[in-house]
């Protein structure tokens, strides 16, 4: 598959580029800062852009199969909020001008639900996550509403840590997925599995999933 893969040299982004690679797939890697990918691959084109450049950014999705949005403004940008809804909005319009449907969006664990409250409007949830994690939330409401895309929301567990790649995780949709011990975590190097298993799969359209041990 050709994928566009938007955030390609973050935490997260960095996995999935590896995964799509290693799977044989054309990876488009769409960054701010070329540097700071390192791979060298036939199948993998790296392109500096901002994403907030809708038209450029169409041009480069044009022609592709799946978008894979790992877009994070940073957690220390004091605009994350409106600018990771203001980034997610271009990438969504870029896609339809494009003429591409399949999109798969990383966001956040704050919307998943227990005992039908969203984490991220609960005492406990950290505040220096609070702006970044109600962006996502609010942004998944907006493609809830979306018709004409093949979207896809994935909520990490709530403990997305760096550590391997085993494979083996258990999924779910809207609420967080505990382990016997009654953690709720993933490594980046699994959730990259689950990502790429999605997009060549289909499973959830249109629909929300999240992952955890």
């Amino acid at each position: 598959m050709k994928v566009v893969l938007i955030g390609a040299s973050g935490f997260v982004g960095t996995p999935v580029l590896d995964e799509l690679l290693n799977r044989g797939h054309q990876v488009t890697a769409i960054v701010r800062n070329p540097d700071k990918i390192a791979v060298k691959n036939d199948n993998l084109t790296i392109v500096a852009a901002d994403i907030f450049d809708t038209e450029n950014l169409a041009a480069l999705i044009k022609g592709s199969n799946a978008v894979i949005s790992a877009y994070n403004p940073g957690w220390t940008n004091p605009e994350i909020y409106n600018d990771f809804i203001k980034g997610s909005e271009s990438i969504r319009q870029a896609l339809k001008k494009a003429g591409v449907k399949r999109l798969l969006v990383v966001g956040g664990a704050g919307s998943l639900r227990i005992n039908g409250a969203q984490l991220v409007d609960g005492p406990q949830f950290p505040a220096e996550y609070k702006a970044g994690a109600t962006a996502a939330r609010d942004y998944l409401n907006m493609l809830y509403n979306e018709n004409d895309l093949d979207w896809t929301f994935l909520s990490p567990a709530i403990y997305l840590l760096p550590g391997e790649r085993t494979a083996k995780f258990r999924l779910g949709t809207d609420e967080p997925v505990f382990d016997a011990a009654g953690k709720c975590e993933i490594s980046v190097e699994d959730m990259a599995v689950a990502i790429v298993d999605e997009i060549e799969n289909n499973h959830y359209i249109k629909k929300r999933f999240t992952l955890g041990y």
